[in-house]
């Protein structure tokens, strides 16, 4: 039986088109605009203001002394084709079902009345997509239990948004993926100020 011989040139490509497979399974670029685009109208921030600069930087990897091997248009070639088919075949994230739209509305309205204490630092935004009392000093004896109360249904909403954004497109494995992207963009869209948990669970102000 003959057996075909994988030269470092073919196994280049296989890493290459591995990389594409992941990319196209879940698109995190369409997801980060799309919860950027959710969470401006969320925290009614103007939807013409520039937005903060998010990169969507291609991956880069060092060439292997086999593709070095290779004329220097030929891989670029083959590469350019595999990114630019990848790129064509990532869905966008639909982030208006009414389910979706319905959650939206209610975090609106109630980001009103938590502002106040994200600018006390009363309470912050957690590293897991939701939000937490940080210094409970900072907010007056009687309007605790109203800031528990809101912070709890706050979190209730973004718990049922996460999975009803992955159920929306088809996906409901992605809710561990798109939770981790809004818990990022709810701190990258914030105001200077606010505090928020780094990934090592500290507390630090933006």
């Amino acid at each position: 039986m003959k057996t075909t011989r994988v030269t470092p040139v073919m196994f280049m490509l296989m890493l290459l088109t591995a990389c594409v497979t992941i990319n196209v399974y879940f698109p995190a670029a369409a997801a980060e605009s799309a919860a950027d685009i959710l969470i401006r109208d969320v925290y009614g921030i103007d939807k013409d203001k520039d937005k903060e600069n998010t990169t969507e930087s291609p991956v880069q990897k060092e060439e292997s002394s086999a593709l070095q091997t290779l004329s220097k248009d030929v891989a670029l070639f083959i590469i350019n084709a595999l990114i630019t088919d990848a790129h064509a075949m990532q869905p966008d994230i639909n982030v208006s079902t009414p389910g979706i739209n319905k959650l939206k509305g209610l975090m609106k309205a109630r980001h009103q009345s938590l502002v106040p204490y994200y600018n006390s630092g009363g309470i912050g935004m957690e590293n897991n997509g939701l939000i937490s009392i940080k210094d409970a000093k900072t907010i007056p004896l009687k309007e605790r239990n109203n800031v528990k109360k809101l912070v709890a249904d706050e979190n209730r909403d973004r718990n049922l948004l996460y999975l009803e954004i992955a159920k929306a497109n088809g996906h409901p494995e992605w809710e561990k993926d798109i939770r981790g992207i809004f818990a990022r963009r709810w701190v990258g869209n914030a105001p200077a100020g606010w505090w928020y948990k780094s990934s090592a669970g500290e507390w630090q102000q933006k």
